[in-house]
């Protein structure tokens, strides 16, 4: 039976490197169904409780949290803005996390990063699985690719032969998980 699968960047970039990790990611797990978003179409005020109140949680998060909810499992991979989460993200989440139930679904996550330079997100990544590990029940695997232009190819994938072993241990975990 074929598995839904979200995913996305964490990065309102349209050129965003995590977009096409999330995206390379999803299309490596066979036969699943992949639902492929851009935070670029979940662009909303800024999150506070004010703004809650006066006009309650926008259209467009409740949009974004029935995609989740609507999956089997998420991946996710992060940019790093800052050494944490891009707004446009975080944005997002706190939004959706105001919502009924656990934030994510309790789906299982593969939670990913990747940059151009030598940590490949790893800062954001370790913020996101300690973070995400409180805010639902759902298992978590994760990985960060370091020197996305050097380590990725679009024709060919994860291109260093031990980073793509890696990554496909960490995907046959998130596959069992669903």
């Amino acid at each position: 039976m074929s598995k839904k699968i979200l995913a996305f960047g964490a990065s309102s970039s349209r050129a965003s490197i995590n977009k096409k990790f999330a995206t390379f990611a999803a299309h490596q797990i066979a036969e699943a169904e992949v639902n492929l978003l851009d935070l670029n179409d979940f662009e909303m005020p800024i999150f506070s409780v004010d703004k809650e109140n006066e006009t309650g949680i926008p259209e467009l998060a409740q949009q974004f949290k029935q995609h989740i909810l609507d999956a089997d499992g998420l991946i996710i991979s992060f940019a790093e803005h800052n050494g944490a989460y891009s707004a446009a993200f975080k944005n997002i989440m706190d939004w959706v996390s105001r919502m009924e139930g656990s934030t994510w679904g309790d789906k299982p996550m593969l939670l990913l990063s990747t940059s151009p330079g030598g940590r490949g997100g790893a800062t954001v990544l370790d913020i996101a699985v300690n973070k995400f590990q409180w805010m639902g029940k759902g298992t978590i695997t994760s990985f960060s690719l370091p020197f996305f232009g050097r380590n990725f190819s679009e024709a060919e994938g994860i291109v260093d032969e031990e980073l793509a072993q890696v990554f496909q241990e960490k995907l046959e975990l998130f596959v069992e998980s669903l």
